[in-house]
Protein backbone atom coordinates (compact mmCIF):
# COMPACT_ATOMS: atom_id res chain seq x y z
CA UNK A 1 0.00 0.00 0.00
CA UNK A 2 1.01 3.17 -0.90
CA UNK A 3 0.35 6.45 1.96
CA UNK A 4 -1.52 9.56 -0.19
CA UNK A 5 0.86 12.48 -0.20
CA UNK A 6 -0.10 16.18 -0.29
CA UNK A 7 -0.06 16.83 -4.24
CA UNK A 8 -2.65 13.93 -4.41
CA UNK A 9 -5.20 15.47 -2.13
CA UNK A 10 -7.74 18.11 -3.71
CA UNK A 11 -7.01 21.42 -2.97
CA UNK A 12 -9.43 23.36 -0.51
CA UNK A 13 -9.29 27.38 -1.34
CA UNK A 14 -9.95 28.83 1.86
CA UNK A 15 -10.52 32.41 2.11
CA UNK A 16 -10.30 34.27 5.60
CA UNK A 17 -13.06 36.59 6.17
CA UNK A 18 -12.57 39.68 8.72
CA UNK A 19 -14.73 42.64 10.11
CA UNK A 20 -14.80 44.94 12.73
CA UNK A 21 -17.79 47.02 14.07
CA UNK A 22 -16.01 50.52 14.44
CA UNK A 23 -13.06 52.28 12.36
CA UNK A 24 -11.36 52.83 15.56
CA UNK A 25 -7.89 51.94 15.55
CA UNK A 26 -7.62 50.87 11.70
CA UNK A 27 -4.81 53.41 10.38
CA UNK A 28 -2.35 51.45 12.74
CA UNK A 29 0.33 49.42 11.33
CA UNK A 30 -0.83 46.42 12.59
CA UNK A 31 -4.75 46.04 13.46
CA UNK A 32 -7.88 43.92 14.60
CA UNK A 33 -8.35 42.92 11.19
CA UNK A 34 -4.80 42.20 10.54
CA UNK A 35 -4.69 39.93 13.56
CA UNK A 36 -7.67 37.90 12.56
CA UNK A 37 -6.37 37.31 9.55
CA UNK A 38 -3.14 36.04 10.90
CA UNK A 39 -5.00 34.10 13.13
CA UNK A 40 -6.97 32.62 9.72
CA UNK A 41 -4.02 31.67 8.21
CA UNK A 42 -2.13 29.76 11.11
CA UNK A 43 -4.93 27.81 11.47
CA UNK A 44 -5.01 26.95 7.34
CA UNK A 45 -1.27 26.17 7.31
CA UNK A 46 -2.23 23.59 10.18
CA UNK A 47 -3.81 22.13 7.65
CA UNK A 48 -1.38 21.85 4.90
CA UNK A 49 -1.71 18.23 5.11
CA UNK A 50 -5.32 18.63 3.85
CA UNK A 51 -4.40 20.03 0.85
CA UNK A 52 -5.77 23.84 2.40
CA UNK A 53 -4.49 27.04 0.50
CA UNK A 54 -5.02 30.73 1.58
CA UNK A 55 -6.38 32.94 -1.30
CA UNK A 56 -4.77 36.06 -1.33
CA UNK A 57 -7.54 38.09 -1.50
CA UNK A 58 -8.23 39.79 1.40
CA UNK A 59 -12.37 40.61 2.45
CA UNK A 60 -11.74 42.30 5.28
CA UNK A 61 -14.72 44.71 6.40
CA UNK A 62 -13.71 47.29 8.74
CA UNK A 63 -16.22 50.00 10.11
CA UNK A 64 -19.29 47.60 9.71
CA UNK A 65 -21.51 46.30 12.06
CA UNK A 66 -22.20 42.41 11.63
CA UNK A 67 -26.26 43.34 12.47
CA UNK A 68 -26.47 42.99 8.64
CA UNK A 69 -24.77 42.02 5.14
CA UNK A 70 -24.47 45.11 3.93
CA UNK A 71 -20.65 44.91 3.71
CA UNK A 72 -18.49 45.55 0.43
CA UNK A 73 -15.90 42.19 1.67
CA UNK A 74 -18.76 40.30 2.18
CA UNK A 75 -20.88 41.27 -1.23
CA UNK A 76 -17.61 40.17 -2.78
CA UNK A 77 -16.83 37.00 -0.98
CA UNK A 78 -20.46 35.72 -1.62
CA UNK A 79 -19.80 37.03 -5.48
CA UNK A 80 -16.34 34.70 -5.33
CA UNK A 81 -18.69 31.80 -3.98
CA UNK A 82 -21.05 31.63 -6.32
CA UNK A 83 -18.48 32.02 -9.16
CA UNK A 84 -16.75 28.93 -7.81
CA UNK A 85 -13.09 30.14 -6.51
CA UNK A 86 -14.18 29.37 -2.71
CA UNK A 87 -13.66 26.35 -0.91
CA UNK A 88 -13.89 26.86 2.48
CA UNK A 89 -14.51 30.29 4.34
CA UNK A 90 -12.70 30.40 8.08
CA UNK A 91 -13.57 33.41 10.38
CA UNK A 92 -11.69 34.27 13.54
CA UNK A 93 -15.17 34.11 15.66
CA UNK A 94 -18.42 33.46 14.05
CA UNK A 95 -19.56 36.86 15.19
CA UNK A 96 -17.28 38.23 12.42
CA UNK A 97 -19.15 37.11 9.53
CA UNK A 98 -22.80 37.75 11.06
CA UNK A 99 -24.43 38.50 14.16
CA UNK A 100 -27.71 38.07 13.15
CA UNK A 101 -29.26 34.47 13.20
CA UNK A 102 -31.66 35.10 9.92
CA UNK A 103 -28.79 36.53 7.94
CA UNK A 104 -26.41 33.63 8.67
CA UNK A 105 -29.11 31.07 7.58
CA UNK A 106 -29.04 32.99 4.44
CA UNK A 107 -25.34 32.94 4.36
CA UNK A 108 -25.27 28.98 5.31
CA UNK A 109 -27.72 28.53 2.25
CA UNK A 110 -25.45 30.03 0.28
CA UNK A 111 -22.62 27.61 1.39
CA UNK A 112 -24.45 24.63 0.96
CA UNK A 113 -25.45 25.11 -1.99
CA UNK A 114 -22.41 25.87 -3.36
CA UNK A 115 -20.52 22.89 -1.24
CA UNK A 116 -18.54 25.42 0.86
CA UNK A 117 -17.33 24.58 4.41
CA UNK A 118 -17.34 27.07 7.20
CA UNK A 119 -14.66 27.31 9.96
CA UNK A 120 -14.03 29.23 12.59
CA UNK A 121 -10.74 29.13 14.14
CA UNK A 122 -11.36 29.86 18.19
CA UNK A 123 -14.23 27.86 18.42
CA UNK A 124 -12.62 24.98 16.50
CA UNK A 125 -15.40 23.14 14.10
CA UNK A 126 -16.49 22.59 10.92
CA UNK A 127 -19.56 22.66 9.22
CA UNK A 128 -18.97 19.52 7.29
CA UNK A 129 -20.57 17.82 10.54
CA UNK A 130 -23.43 17.85 12.11
CA UNK A 131 -22.25 18.40 15.88
CA UNK A 132 -20.42 21.16 13.93
CA UNK A 133 -23.90 23.01 12.77
CA UNK A 134 -25.08 22.29 15.72
CA UNK A 135 -22.83 24.22 17.81
CA UNK A 136 -22.81 27.09 15.56
CA UNK A 137 -26.32 27.47 15.22
CA UNK A 138 -26.08 27.87 19.29
CA UNK A 139 -22.86 30.62 19.35
CA UNK A 140 -25.09 32.18 16.63
CA UNK A 141 -28.30 32.89 19.25
CA UNK A 142 -25.86 33.97 21.94
CA UNK A 143 -24.06 36.29 19.53
CA UNK A 144 -27.47 37.75 18.26
CA UNK A 145 -28.55 37.93 21.76
CA UNK A 146 -25.25 40.05 22.45
CA UNK A 147 -25.69 42.27 20.12
CA UNK A 148 -30.12 43.26 20.85
CA UNK A 149 -28.65 43.50 24.35
CA UNK A 150 -25.79 46.35 23.10
CA UNK A 151 -28.61 48.06 20.83
CA UNK A 152 -31.00 48.02 24.27
CA UNK A 153 -28.50 49.33 26.22
CA UNK A 154 -27.74 52.30 23.80
CA UNK A 155 -31.08 53.19 23.45
CA UNK A 156 -30.93 53.44 27.44
CA UNK A 157 -28.27 55.35 26.98
CA UNK A 158 -29.49 57.77 25.24
CA UNK A 159 -33.03 58.18 27.02
CA UNK A 160 -31.36 58.42 30.02
CA UNK A 161 -28.83 61.12 29.11
CA UNK A 162 -31.93 63.22 27.59
CA UNK A 163 -33.90 63.06 30.85
CA UNK A 164 -30.75 64.58 31.98
CA UNK A 165 -30.99 67.51 29.61
CA UNK A 166 -27.83 66.07 27.48
CA UNK A 167 -27.58 66.27 24.17
CA UNK A 168 -24.19 64.75 23.53
CA UNK A 169 -25.81 61.96 20.81
CA UNK A 170 -27.35 63.84 17.86
CA UNK A 171 -26.99 66.48 15.30
CA UNK A 172 -26.18 70.32 15.92
CA UNK A 173 -28.69 72.19 14.92
CA UNK A 174 -28.31 75.68 13.27
CA UNK A 175 -27.58 78.12 16.30
CA UNK A 176 -25.42 75.68 18.20
CA UNK A 177 -22.03 73.70 18.06
CA UNK A 178 -20.69 70.89 19.78
CA UNK A 179 -17.93 71.15 22.05
CA UNK A 180 -15.60 68.68 23.59
CA UNK A 181 -16.17 68.69 27.68
CA UNK A 182 -13.28 69.29 29.82
CA UNK A 183 -11.30 66.57 31.25
CA UNK A 184 -11.78 64.34 33.25
CA UNK A 185 -15.70 64.01 32.13
CA UNK A 186 -15.62 62.90 28.14
CA UNK A 187 -17.83 63.57 25.68
CA UNK A 188 -19.41 66.53 24.09
CA UNK A 189 -21.78 69.26 24.94
CA UNK A 190 -24.19 72.09 22.99
CA UNK A 191 -22.93 76.07 23.25
CA UNK A 192 -24.29 78.84 21.44
CA UNK A 193 -22.87 80.07 18.44
CA UNK A 194 -23.64 83.72 18.47
CA UNK A 195 -23.51 84.27 14.44
CA UNK A 196 -26.13 81.50 14.19
CA UNK A 197 -27.93 82.43 17.22
CA UNK A 198 -29.23 85.88 16.39
CA UNK A 199 -29.90 84.14 12.53
CA UNK A 200 -32.32 81.72 14.16
CA UNK A 201 -34.04 84.16 16.12
CA UNK A 202 -34.38 86.87 12.83
CA UNK A 203 -36.14 83.24 11.12
CA UNK A 204 -38.52 83.28 13.89
CA UNK A 205 -39.74 86.52 13.52
CA UNK A 206 -39.83 85.95 9.73
CA UNK A 207 -42.17 82.88 10.34
CA UNK A 208 -44.72 84.89 12.95
CA UNK A 209 -44.59 87.56 9.92
CA UNK A 210 -45.23 86.22 6.73
CA UNK A 211 -47.14 82.94 8.10
CA UNK A 212 -45.81 80.67 5.38
CA UNK A 213 -42.42 78.41 5.77
CA UNK A 214 -42.18 78.73 1.98
CA UNK A 215 -41.80 82.10 2.34
CA UNK A 216 -39.36 82.35 4.82
CA UNK A 217 -37.49 79.47 3.40
CA UNK A 218 -37.21 81.83 0.63
CA UNK A 219 -35.93 84.72 2.24
CA UNK A 220 -33.83 83.12 3.95
CA UNK A 221 -31.89 81.95 0.21
CA UNK A 222 -32.81 85.39 -0.76
CA UNK A 223 -30.44 86.66 2.11
CA UNK A 224 -27.75 83.93 0.70
CA UNK A 225 -28.44 82.26 4.47
CA UNK A 226 -27.39 78.79 4.49
CA UNK A 227 -28.52 75.60 6.67
CA UNK A 228 -26.28 74.21 9.34
CA UNK A 229 -23.15 72.48 8.06
CA UNK A 230 -20.45 70.15 10.17
CA UNK A 231 -17.87 67.79 9.05
CA UNK A 232 -17.90 63.99 10.24
CA UNK A 233 -14.96 62.24 11.18
CA UNK A 234 -14.36 61.20 8.14
CA UNK A 235 -13.84 64.94 6.88
CA UNK A 236 -16.90 64.89 5.20
CA UNK A 237 -19.12 68.27 4.83
CA UNK A 238 -22.20 67.79 5.20
CA UNK A 239 -25.16 70.23 5.02
CA UNK A 240 -24.71 74.24 4.41
CA UNK A 241 -26.91 74.19 1.53
CA UNK A 242 -29.68 76.51 0.70
CA UNK A 243 -33.18 75.92 2.72
CA UNK A 244 -36.67 74.82 1.81
CA UNK A 245 -39.74 74.82 3.96
CA UNK A 246 -39.09 71.53 5.25
CA UNK A 247 -35.91 72.67 6.83
CA UNK A 248 -37.94 75.85 8.37
CA UNK A 249 -40.84 73.82 9.90
CA UNK A 250 -38.21 71.49 11.87
CA UNK A 251 -37.03 74.57 12.93
CA UNK A 252 -39.72 75.91 14.38
CA UNK A 253 -40.45 72.37 16.09
CA UNK A 254 -37.12 72.01 17.91
CA UNK A 255 -37.75 72.29 21.69
CA UNK A 256 -34.21 73.09 21.66
CA UNK A 257 -34.28 76.54 21.16
CA UNK A 258 -36.37 76.91 24.32
CA UNK A 259 -33.42 75.39 26.22
CA UNK A 260 -35.13 71.47 26.03
CA UNK A 261 -33.72 68.51 24.65
CA UNK A 262 -36.45 66.03 22.76
CA UNK A 263 -36.88 62.50 22.93
CA UNK A 264 -39.62 60.46 21.23
CA UNK A 265 -42.14 62.97 21.57
CA UNK A 266 -40.98 64.32 25.02
CA UNK A 267 -38.51 67.19 25.95
CA UNK A 268 -36.88 67.61 29.38
CA UNK A 269 -34.72 70.77 30.61
CA UNK A 270 -31.32 70.79 29.13
CA UNK A 271 -27.93 71.73 30.28
CA UNK A 272 -27.83 74.31 27.42
CA UNK A 273 -28.82 77.45 26.76
CA UNK A 274 -31.88 78.70 24.94
CA UNK A 275 -32.16 80.94 21.85
CA UNK A 276 -35.51 81.44 21.91
CA UNK A 277 -38.06 82.72 24.52
CA UNK A 278 -40.78 80.18 25.20
CA UNK A 279 -43.59 83.19 24.18
CA UNK A 280 -42.41 83.98 20.78
CA UNK A 281 -41.56 79.58 20.22
CA UNK A 282 -45.20 78.82 21.82
CA UNK A 283 -46.96 81.30 18.99
CA UNK A 284 -44.79 79.77 15.79
CA UNK A 285 -45.58 76.90 16.89
CA UNK A 286 -49.50 77.47 16.85
CA UNK A 287 -48.96 79.28 13.93
CA UNK A 288 -47.66 76.05 12.53
CA UNK A 289 -50.32 73.99 13.72
CA UNK A 290 -52.77 76.63 12.35
CA UNK A 291 -51.18 76.75 8.75
CA UNK A 292 -50.76 72.58 8.57
CA UNK A 293 -55.44 72.94 9.49
CA UNK A 294 -56.11 75.95 6.69
CA UNK A 295 -54.12 74.48 4.10
CA UNK A 296 -52.99 70.58 4.74
CA UNK A 297 -54.69 67.59 4.64
CA UNK A 298 -58.10 68.32 6.16
CA UNK A 299 -58.44 70.72 2.95
CA UNK A 300 -57.04 68.77 0.35
CA UNK A 301 -58.69 65.69 1.73
CA UNK A 302 -61.86 67.58 0.28
CA UNK A 303 -60.84 67.07 -3.34
CA UNK A 304 -58.68 64.57 -4.21
CA UNK A 305 -55.95 65.80 -7.09
CA UNK A 306 -56.12 63.53 -9.57
CA UNK A 307 -52.52 64.02 -10.99
CA UNK A 308 -50.87 63.62 -7.74
CA UNK A 309 -47.71 61.97 -7.82
CA UNK A 310 -47.84 61.88 -11.81
CA UNK A 311 -46.98 65.39 -12.92
CA UNK A 312 -43.11 66.42 -13.03
CA UNK A 313 -41.68 70.26 -14.41
CA UNK A 314 -39.26 69.68 -16.88
CA UNK A 315 -37.12 72.65 -15.83
CA UNK A 316 -35.97 70.87 -12.77
CA UNK A 317 -36.63 67.70 -13.35
CA UNK A 318 -38.83 67.29 -9.68
CA UNK A 319 -42.04 66.05 -8.89
CA UNK A 320 -45.19 68.72 -8.78
CA UNK A 321 -46.82 68.65 -6.23
CA UNK A 322 -50.59 69.17 -5.40
CA UNK A 323 -51.86 72.72 -3.62
CA UNK A 324 -55.38 73.90 -2.45
CA UNK A 325 -55.66 77.81 -2.62
CA UNK A 326 -59.23 78.72 -1.00
CA UNK A 327 -61.29 81.65 -2.98
CA UNK A 328 -64.17 83.41 -1.66
CA UNK A 329 -67.09 83.76 -3.64
CA UNK A 330 -69.55 86.77 -4.11
CA UNK A 331 -72.08 84.73 -1.40
CA UNK A 332 -69.37 84.82 1.09
CA UNK A 333 -68.61 80.60 0.39
CA UNK A 334 -65.86 79.16 -0.24
CA UNK A 335 -64.29 77.54 -3.16
CA UNK A 336 -61.02 75.31 -3.09
CA UNK A 337 -59.20 75.17 -6.20
CA UNK A 338 -56.10 72.97 -6.64
CA UNK A 339 -53.10 73.70 -8.21
CA UNK A 340 -49.90 71.68 -9.40
CA UNK A 341 -46.64 73.78 -8.13
CA UNK A 342 -42.80 72.43 -8.94
CA UNK A 343 -41.77 70.75 -5.31
CA UNK A 344 -38.16 72.71 -5.89
CA UNK A 345 -40.49 75.87 -5.73
CA UNK A 346 -42.30 74.92 -2.95
CA UNK A 347 -39.78 74.07 -0.53
CA UNK A 348 -37.91 76.80 -1.70
CA UNK A 349 -39.76 80.15 -2.54
CA UNK A 350 -41.11 80.72 -6.34
CA UNK A 351 -37.71 82.18 -7.33
CA UNK A 352 -36.21 78.70 -7.40
CA UNK A 353 -38.08 77.94 -10.74
CA UNK A 354 -39.40 79.48 -13.97
CA UNK A 355 -42.38 77.33 -13.96
CA UNK A 356 -46.01 78.91 -12.95
CA UNK A 357 -48.60 76.81 -10.94
CA UNK A 358 -50.46 74.95 -13.49
CA UNK A 359 -54.34 74.95 -12.99
CA UNK A 360 -55.85 71.12 -12.26
CA UNK A 361 -58.98 72.72 -13.49
CA UNK A 362 -56.84 73.13 -17.06
CA UNK A 363 -54.19 70.45 -16.33
CA UNK A 364 -56.76 67.33 -15.26
CA UNK A 365 -59.20 67.83 -18.05
CA UNK A 366 -56.72 67.82 -20.64
CA UNK A 367 -55.16 64.63 -19.07
CA UNK A 368 -58.53 62.60 -19.06
CA UNK A 369 -58.89 63.97 -22.84
CA UNK A 370 -55.69 62.39 -23.39
CA UNK A 371 -56.68 58.99 -21.86
CA UNK A 372 -59.81 58.63 -23.63
CA UNK A 373 -58.27 59.09 -26.74
CA UNK A 374 -55.55 56.50 -25.67
CA UNK A 375 -58.40 53.91 -25.07
CA UNK A 376 -60.20 54.55 -28.22
CA UNK A 377 -57.14 54.30 -30.09
CA UNK A 378 -56.29 50.99 -29.23
CA UNK A 379 -58.83 47.38 -28.75
CA UNK A 380 -56.49 45.92 -26.08
CA UNK A 381 -56.86 48.76 -23.99
CA UNK A 382 -60.41 48.56 -24.17
CA UNK A 383 -60.63 45.21 -22.96
CA UNK A 384 -58.13 45.83 -20.45
CA UNK A 385 -59.61 48.83 -19.04
CA UNK A 386 -62.83 47.24 -18.74
CA UNK A 387 -61.25 44.18 -17.41
CA UNK A 388 -59.67 46.40 -14.45
CA UNK A 389 -63.29 47.78 -14.24
CA UNK A 390 -65.60 44.99 -13.81
CA UNK A 391 -62.86 44.06 -11.03
CA UNK A 392 -62.71 47.12 -9.37
CA UNK A 393 -65.99 47.41 -9.16
CA UNK A 394 -66.61 44.13 -8.03
CA UNK A 395 -64.40 44.19 -5.08
CA UNK A 396 -65.65 47.27 -4.21
CA UNK A 397 -69.07 45.88 -4.22
CA UNK A 398 -68.17 43.27 -2.58
CA UNK A 399 -66.44 44.96 0.20
CA UNK A 400 -69.07 47.07 1.13
CA UNK A 401 -71.59 44.23 1.35
CA UNK A 402 -69.39 42.86 4.29
CA UNK A 403 -69.11 45.64 6.06
CA UNK A 404 -72.77 45.87 5.44
CA UNK A 405 -73.69 42.59 7.57
CA UNK A 406 -70.64 43.82 9.65
CA UNK A 407 -72.94 46.51 11.02
CA UNK A 408 -76.18 45.01 10.33
CA UNK A 409 -74.74 42.22 13.23
CA UNK A 410 -73.72 45.08 15.59
CA UNK A 411 -76.76 47.21 15.44
CA UNK A 412 -79.01 44.20 16.51
CA UNK A 413 -77.12 43.74 19.66
CA UNK A 414 -78.40 47.24 20.72
CA UNK A 415 -76.80 50.28 22.77
CA UNK A 416 -75.66 53.03 21.54
CA UNK A 417 -73.23 51.33 19.82
CA UNK A 418 -76.14 49.62 18.25
CA UNK A 419 -78.19 52.91 17.18
CA UNK A 420 -74.79 54.15 15.89
CA UNK A 421 -74.46 50.95 13.94
CA UNK A 422 -77.76 51.44 12.51
CA UNK A 423 -77.50 54.52 11.53
CA UNK A 424 -73.95 53.61 9.70
CA UNK A 425 -75.92 50.44 8.08
CA UNK A 426 -78.98 52.42 6.67
CA UNK A 427 -76.09 55.16 4.81
CA UNK A 428 -73.98 52.13 3.62
CA UNK A 429 -77.25 49.97 2.23
CA UNK A 430 -77.83 52.80 0.15
CA UNK A 431 -74.06 52.68 -1.73
CA UNK A 432 -74.90 48.81 -2.09
CA UNK A 433 -77.76 49.13 -3.69
CA UNK A 434 -76.27 51.78 -6.49
CA UNK A 435 -73.15 49.04 -6.14
CA UNK A 436 -75.51 46.39 -8.00
CA UNK A 437 -76.69 49.03 -10.35
CA UNK A 438 -73.58 50.06 -10.91
CA UNK A 439 -72.40 46.08 -12.09
CA UNK A 440 -72.60 46.47 -15.87
CA UNK A 441 -72.15 43.12 -17.92
CA UNK A 442 -69.05 43.73 -20.21
CA UNK A 443 -71.30 44.89 -23.00
CA UNK A 444 -72.78 47.17 -21.71
CA UNK A 445 -69.17 48.56 -20.21
CA UNK A 446 -67.61 48.04 -23.02
CA UNK A 447 -70.48 50.36 -24.64
CA UNK A 448 -69.46 52.54 -21.33
CA UNK A 449 -65.46 52.76 -22.40
CA UNK A 450 -66.04 53.76 -25.84
CA UNK A 451 -68.72 56.19 -24.59
CA UNK A 452 -66.06 56.90 -21.87
CA UNK A 453 -67.89 59.88 -20.32
CA UNK A 454 -70.65 57.25 -18.58
CA UNK A 455 -68.03 55.37 -17.81
CA UNK A 456 -66.06 58.32 -15.83
CA UNK A 457 -68.93 59.87 -14.22
CA UNK A 458 -70.10 56.13 -12.74
CA UNK A 459 -66.75 55.82 -11.06
CA UNK A 460 -65.95 57.45 -7.72
CA UNK A 461 -63.22 59.25 -7.26
CA UNK A 462 -60.66 56.44 -6.16
CA UNK A 463 -61.93 54.84 -8.98
CA UNK A 464 -61.10 57.71 -11.77
CA UNK A 465 -57.70 57.94 -9.91
CA UNK A 466 -56.62 53.87 -10.58
CA UNK A 467 -57.81 54.13 -14.05
CA UNK A 468 -55.40 57.54 -14.56
CA UNK A 469 -53.24 55.34 -13.49
CA UNK A 470 -53.37 51.85 -15.53
CA UNK A 471 -53.10 54.23 -18.53
CA UNK A 472 -50.63 56.97 -17.85
CA UNK A 473 -46.79 56.35 -16.11
CA UNK A 474 -46.49 60.21 -15.95
CA UNK A 475 -47.19 63.69 -16.82
CA UNK A 476 -44.04 66.44 -17.79
CA UNK A 477 -45.17 69.96 -17.79
CA UNK A 478 -43.04 72.42 -19.89
CA UNK A 479 -43.47 76.10 -19.31
CA UNK A 480 -41.83 77.04 -22.54
CA UNK A 481 -41.55 80.51 -23.67
CA UNK A 482 -44.19 82.81 -23.48
CA UNK A 483 -47.67 81.46 -24.06
CA UNK A 484 -45.78 78.09 -25.73
CA UNK A 485 -46.29 75.70 -22.73
CA UNK A 486 -46.93 72.20 -22.91
CA UNK A 487 -47.57 68.50 -21.62
CA UNK A 488 -46.10 65.44 -22.36
CA UNK A 489 -48.16 62.04 -21.49
CA UNK A 490 -46.31 59.32 -20.98
CA UNK A 491 -48.52 56.33 -21.38
CA UNK A 492 -48.15 52.36 -20.25
CA UNK A 493 -47.07 49.63 -21.91
CA UNK A 494 -50.65 48.78 -23.33
CA UNK A 495 -51.13 52.54 -24.68
CA UNK A 496 -48.80 54.45 -27.41
CA UNK A 497 -45.23 54.75 -26.82
CA UNK A 498 -44.68 58.61 -25.22
CA UNK A 499 -46.18 61.22 -26.88
CA UNK A 500 -45.90 64.99 -26.82
CA UNK A 501 -49.71 66.71 -26.83
CA UNK A 502 -50.89 69.80 -27.85
CA UNK A 503 -50.24 72.80 -25.81
CA UNK A 504 -52.57 73.52 -22.97
CA UNK A 505 -54.07 76.87 -22.79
Amino acid sequence: MTTPTTASKKTVRCAIYTRKSTEEGLDQDFNTLDAQREGGMAFIASQKAEGWVCLPDRYDDGGFTGGNIERPALKRLMADIETGKVNCVVVYKVDRLSRSLMDFARLMELFDRKGVSFVSVTQQFNTTHSMGRLTLNILLSFAQFEREIISERTRDKIAAARRKGKYALGRAVLGYDFIPVPAPMTGKRLVVNPKEAERVREIFDLYLELKSTGRVAAECNARGWKTKSWTTAEGVTIGGGPFDKNDIAKMIRCPLYIGRVPHRGESFPGEHEAIIDEATFARAGAQLKLGALQGGSLVRSARPALLRGLVRCRACSCGMTPTVAKRTNASGGERHHIYYKCGNASRRGPGACPSPSVPGSVLEPFIVEQVKAAILASDDLVTAVVAGARERLRTAAEDRAAELDRLRAEAALGGRAGERAARQATALAAQVRRDRERLFDEDELVGAVETFDRLWDALTGGEQDELIRSVVAAVEFDAGVGDDARVTVTLRELAADPTEMRPIA
